[in-house]
């Protein structure tokens, strides 16, 4: 909706519509000089999402959990702020634009579409790209100044022919080394090439080596204490090659907890910078730094309905009313996100208190029983996952519920949900 008019006239028109706004709007304004006049009128424009179902996103708590990480580790240890995946469905222009702001001098990404991204939203830091790069993306990477790590022979000499000729044209790179994972990474009977082929070409600058944990949330796992081992193996063999790599990295969000000899200097925090960390396990206790989840996820209520006792609810009629029940009706499903698993199982909060999801959460819609809750109305919100006063939903609660990690419940989270970013500390 667009609508002129003075700025006086605009603003108690605004006024009216936050009022009785029944979700969240965009509200624009445009000053405009009159052509005929020297009076300044606007131009209103006001669009609110198609369904009320959003997320809402706290920079300020995002810049906190940096802040507190970074106090954690110490001056010492530069942290790279993991933003892939969409910053976990955060949203990644965003959320690296506050952490910039907050000091932030490394990012973390998947790709180089996602590094390419950043650096036109304007992030002027380091970007590692942690799973490396394709074909193709040579000339991308250098023309971004991206950083890819690196572990394929063919890596190394599609880098070091796309370099050679070029002014200034060292690359700066990150050897990953596969400790244990089996996953990605040079395995230690390969790296003497490897450092040998990095030596002999100075096109490409070893500015880092890198490893990733398998299990860091394991407090004295001893597959960490061999991870460890190895890796600090794969740096003396690289060292005695002759090359001098400046950065040491191993350290994702747990083991910034757990081990702080896996820091050297530099860590790596994913979930923890978004209000998370996976359960610890183990006979030694761990005291982790304070964080606090930085996304909240809501909806209202579309229908109410009183039903009788006995009565099936949604698909296959896998839940029965066992009394007269009043079923709320909420705009939200498993294509939004919301866990399969959490049917008749998982919990929302509204008015202040849980109530149960009852009945197969279904692609765009799910129910809750809201029978011992007076007065609630069409319209009314309902928290998925965030805080209600004492009472609070977290991914983790869904996690449990649901025999999965708090990482998928929040990357779940599918873009049809509008992300609205705010300033205020949540939770």
């Amino acid at each position: 909706m667009t609508t002129k008019g003075t700025i006086s006239a605009l603003t108690d028109r605004l006024t009216r519509l936050l009022t009785h706004a029944d979700r969240p709007s965009i509200i624009r304004l445009v000053r405009r000089p009159e052509k005929t006049t020297q009076r300044s009128s606007c131009v209103l424009t006001v669009s609110r999402d198609s369904r009320p179902t959003w997320a809402e996103i706290s920079l300020q708590n995002l810049k906190a959990n940096f802040r507190t990480l970074r106090g954690y580790v110490g001056p010492h240890v530069q942290v790279c702020a993991v933003v892939k995946a969409d910053a976990y469905r955060h949203g990644l222009i965003e959320c690296a634009t506050a952490l910039q702001e907050e000091g932030a001098e490394w990012f973390g990404v998947t790709s180089t579409q996602e590094g390419t991204m950043l650096r036109r939203a304007g992030i002027r830091g380091r970007i590692l790209l942690f799973t490396g790069f394709w074909r193709g993306d040579e000339d991308e990477i250098i023309a971004q100044r991206l950083t890819p790590s690196v572990w394929e022979s063919w890596h190394l000499e599609s880098l070091q022919r796309a370099t050679r000729g070029r002014r200034n044209s060292s690359l700066a790179v990150h050897l990953k080394i596969d400790t244990g994972m089996a996953r990605l990474g040079v395995q230690l009977s390969d790296l003497p090439a490897t450092a040998s082929y990095l030596r002999t070409h100075s096109e490409i600058l070893l500015e880092g080596i890198f490893t990733h944990l398998a299990s860091a949330e394991n407090v004295g796992a001893p597959e960490v204490d061999a991870q460890l081992a190895r890796f600090q193996e794969a740096v003396n063999i690289v060292r005695r090659s002759g090359l001098a790599p400046q950065y040491l990295h191993a350290a994702n969000s747990a083991a910034i907890v757990t081990r702080s000899d896996s820091w050297h200097n530099m860590v790596r925090p994913g979930i923890s910078l978004y209000g998370y960390y996976l359960p610890f396990a183990g006979s030694h206790e761990c005291r982790p730094p304070t964080v606090t989840p930085v996304l909240s996820w809501k909806t209202r209520v579309i229908s109410l309905r009183r039903l009788t006792s006995g009565q099936p609810i949604g698909y296959n009629g896998t839940y029965t009313t066992k009394r007269e029940s009043r079923i709320a009706v909420l705009p939200v499903g498993y294509a939004d996100g919301l866990n399969r698993h959490l049917s008749s199982g998982g919990r929302v909060l509204i008015h202040g208190g849980y109530v149960p999801i009852v009945g197969r959460i279904s692609m765009d819609l799910t129910m809750i029983d809201v029978s011992d809750v007076p007065g609630v109305a069409i319209g009314d919100e309902v928290i998925l996952l965030g805080s209600s006063g004492p009472h609070s939903i977290t991914a983790s609660d869904h996690a449990d519920v649901a025999s999965t990690i708090p990482y998928e419940i929040l990357c779940n989270i599918s873009k049809r949900v509008p992300r609205h970013f705010t300033n205020d500390s949540t939770q």
